[in-house]
């Protein structure tokens, strides 16, 4: 979508204002994820003092017809806070606010993932599971053509680019700068970024975070992310093959381990969760990509350093495996197994679920077990 020359609005008028004491009141913006499962909105309000924890925080609610997430005559939605982290862009005292979504029945909205994911987490909180998510993404003009792309054809083939340094390399560094010290400031914890191998796609790493955690601040990144790309006047998409042809996809390897597995010896349980994944590759596609698999298959061919999305393998440091063991934990036989499966835009709550659900809740077939 391109927009009008006249869209820009001047970022040097606007610290003047941002600068203005706000007395003892707290602007907190509550976030949420809309009916696409991949889409996520915000809006503020005013508090009378800071909020310490989320039980501070009152419920809110928005009009879900405007989301795609209830019907206009029945379309209140509240929204139950449930993370709270610094807010990078109004600083102190101000807060990001990620809340679920329930109905006016007060039940979890369709893509509310994040309060099944709760419950099976704390079933096996005991077992101390860690993720780490690789999040990979592309900066697109608002035109929707990769940013720093020549406007009529293609940069030089793909080579380059992963890690590169030097403006004929990586395109929209500054971005990625911003984006990492906002997270350093919200409190989320991203652990490192990297250029990707197509040229203006990145990737920022969150993690290890324990249970549910690893939801909460993916999606909390991806907020800041597409913060920081408004004000830069792009936009972040998380599609999972934003360019067809000879150019690499992009997808949100997950990185997983429990206490058992971080253990000597820890490589038998992380086998034997090798062994189970095996047994349920459909179901785990499925809840691999909002489109239940579709967005994963264009991704997903078997080529471009990915697994083919049909079949299941996993090897030592194979990243053509659908899950890789690295080469370290190999040797220490102990450690943790990557899941090069899940797509850019997964939901991690629906992830960090399945994995959960299958290695160590052992559930079979192709649907996930009531509890």
């Amino acid at each position: 979508m391109a927009v009008s020359s006249s869209a820009a609005l001047s970022k040097a008028v606007k610290q003047q204002y941002m600068q203005l004491p706000q007395g003892d009141k707290v602007q907190a913006m509550y976030i949420w994820i809309d009916g696409t499962g991949e889409g996520l909105r915000c809006k503020t309000r005013t508090l009378d003092s800071e909020p310490k924890s989320v039980e501070d925080l009152p419920e809110w609610n928005f009009d879900g017809s405007s989301t795609y997430q209830s019907e206009g005559s029945n379309s209140d939605m509240y929204l139950i806070p449930s993370a709270i982290f610094r807010d990078p862009f109004r600083k102190d005292p101000n807060k990001l606010v990620l809340c679920e979504v329930l109905k006016y029945n007060r039940k979890p909205a369709e893509t509310n993932l994040r309060i099944n994911c709760n419950k099976v987490m704390d079933m096996v909180k005991d077992q101390h599971p860690w993720f780490g998510m690789e999040q990979e993404y592309t900066i697109l003009g608002t035109d929707g053509h990769p940013f720093g792309w020549p406007s009529n054809g293609f940069p030089g083939p793909q080579g380059p680019y992963y890690c590169g340094v030097g403006a004929d390399k990586a395109y929209g560094r500054d971005i990625v700068e911003a984006h990492y010290r906002a997270c350093l400031y919200a409190g989320v914890k991203i652990c490192g970024t990297n250029a990707e191998v197509m040229p203006a796609q990145w990737e920022f790493q969150v993690g290890p975070c324990e249970g549910i955690e690893m939801g909460d601040h993916l999606w909390a990144a991806r907020f800041i992310l597409h913060r920081v790309c408004e004000d830069f006047g792009v936009v972040a998409s998380f599609d999972p093959k934003p360019i067809p042809g000879n150019w690499n996809g992009a997808g949100c390897h997950t990185n997983f381990s429990t206490k058992e597995m971080r253990e000597d010896g820890g490589l038998k349980a992380i086998e034997d969760s090798i062994e189970k994944l095996a047994k349920r590759h459909r179901y785990h596609i499925r809840a691999y990509d909002p489109k239940g698999g579709l967005d994963n298959a264009r991704r997903l061919t078997g080529h471009h350093e990915t697994s083919n999305i049909n079949e299941f393998s996993a090897g030592v440091a194979n990243r053509g495996a659908s899950i890789r063991i690295p080469r370290s934990v190999g040797q220490d036989k102990k450690g943790y197994f990557e899941d090069r499966r899940p797509s850019a835009n997964c939901d991690p709550y629906a992830v960090t679920e399945a994995l959960i659900r299958t290695c160590l809740l052992s559930e079979e077939g192709d649907e996930p077990t009531e509890y």
